[in-house]
C-alpha cells in the first residue's frame, strides 16, 4: 500500500480525490487537510462521499519520504507546499496551476505571484496521461492539468502541427468554479443562464496554448449544471484538410492505449461522462472550408481535476493507470 495525503481536502476536487483514494485498493488515505473546516470529517463538508475521514491541519512530520501527496490549495498558495513536501522526499501532484505553465515569467502576468521555485517548475511534468505517460511515471512533480485545458487538448492534440486559427469555445458547469460562495455562482445569478466570463484574459489561455504549441482564442462559459464540461474546438487546416474516415483513424490510433478516451461519432453530451473520469472525443470535418470542429466533454471534477490526479498517482505509484477509477 502506498500513503496518498491530501491537502486541502475539504474544496470540491479535494473532497472527491479524498474519496477516490480512500476506495483504492492500492492507495491507504494518509493526511486529509483544511483551514476553516479543521476537525470536521469529510462526510460532514461531503455527504455524498461517505469518507470518516477527519479534517486536520497539516503535519508535516507526518509526511515521510516515499509518500505520494496531491495538493489541491488555492493557485499562488500551492507552490510553497509543493516545495515543502518534495523537500521531505514525497512525490506530488499539484492540483492548482502553480506547476502547468514551464516559464517562471508567466506567473506575474497570469496568476499575480512570483513562482518561489523555478526548479522545481523547471521538471514539473505535465500530468496529461494520454501524452506524458512515461514521464509522469517517474516524476517528483506532476502539474495536473486544469479542466479546460484537458477537454481542449484531448480534442486538438491528435492534429498537433496540422492547424492554425484555433478556437475554443468551452462550457463548465458551476462546480468547477470552487466551493466558495460568490455572487457569480449565486443559484440566482446561474440558473436559467449562459454567460461568458474571462474573455480574453482566462488563466488556462496560456497553458493551452504552450501544450498545443501554437496561439489559441479560449473562451468560457459557466452554464447552470452542477458538474460536466463541453469544449467545442474549431481550427483550419495546413494544407488539405483530410477525408472524415481519415481524421477519426487518426484520433482513434492517438488514443488506442488511453483507457479513459472515448472517440465517438456523435457530438457527446455531458450526460455520458458525468462522475467517471472517461473523456469522449468526436472530430469532425468540413472539407470544403477546410475546418475542423472538435468537441470534447468530461466531468470537470474528475478528468478535469481529482479522477486525472488519480490516474497520475496510478503512473507514478507504477499501479494499471485505471485502477481505482473504473
Amino acid at each position: 500500500m502506498s500513503t496518498v495525503h491530501v491537502i486541502g481536502a475539504a474544496g470540491f476536487a479535494g473532497a472527491q480525490l479524498a474519496a477516490l483514494v480512500d476506495a483504492h485498493p492500492h492507495f491507504a488515505l494518509g493526511q486529509v487537510t483544511a483551514r476553516a473546516d479543521a476537525g470536521k470529517r469529510i462526510l460532514d463538508v461531503a455527504p455524498e462521499y461517505r469518507v470518516n475521514a477527519v479534517l486536520q491541519a497539516l503535519d508535516l512530520d507526518g509526511v515521510a519520504a516515499g509518500d505520494f501527496a496531491a495538493v489541491c490549495h488555492p493557485h499562488a498558495e500551492a507552490a510553497a507546499m509543493v516545495s515543502e513536501l518534495v523537500d521531505r522526499g514525497a512525490r506530488v501532484v499539484d492540483v492548482s496551476a502553480d506547476h502547468r505553465l514551464r516559464d517562471a515569467a508567466l506567473y506575474p502576468a497570469w496568476y499575480g505571484f512570483e513562482h518561489p521555485r523555478p526548479d522545481l517548475l523547471a521538471e514539473a511534468v505535465y500530468g496529461l496521461p494520454e501524452v506524458n505517460d512515461a514521464a509522469i511515471a517517474g516524476a517528483r512533480v506532476v502539474a495536473n492539468p486544469g479542466c479546460y485545458p484537458t477537454a481542449a487538448l484531448l480534442a486538438l492534440l491528435p492534429v498537433k502541427g496540422r492547424i492554425t486559427d484555433i478556437v475554443i469555445d468551452a462550457k463548465s458547469g458551476v462546480s468547477g468554479a470552487g466551493r466558495a460562495a460568490t455572487t457569480d455562482v449565486h443559484y440566482c445569478t446561474v440558473v436559467d443562464s449562459v454567460r461568458a466570463y474571462g474573455v480574453f484574459a482566462h488563466r488556462h489561455t496560456p497553458e493551452i496554448a504552450q501544450e498545443i504549441g501554437a496561439d489559441v482564442v479560449f473562451t468560457p462559459h459557466l452554464v447552470p449544471v452542477d458538474r460536466g464540461l463541453l469544449a467545442s474546438c474549431y481550427a483550419r487546416f495546413v494544407g488539405d484538410a483530410p477525408h472524415p474516415d481519415d481524421l477519426r483513424q487518426t484520433y482513434v490510433d492517438a488514443y488506442a492505449g488511453a483507457p479513459f478516451v472515448e472517440v465517438v461519432e456523435q457530438p457527446p453530451g455531458m450526460r455520458a461522462v458525468q462522475r467517471t473520469n472517461y473523456a469522449q472525443v468526436c472530430p469532425m470535418v468540413d472539407r470544403g472550408a477546410g475546418r475542423l470542429i472538435t468537441f470534447c466533454v468530461i466531468d470537470n471534477l474528475m478528468k478535469g481535476a481529482a479522477g486525472q490526479a488519480v490516474q497520475n498517482l496510478n503512473l507514478m505509484a507504477g499501479r494499471p493507470e485505471d485502477e481505482g477509477l473504473c
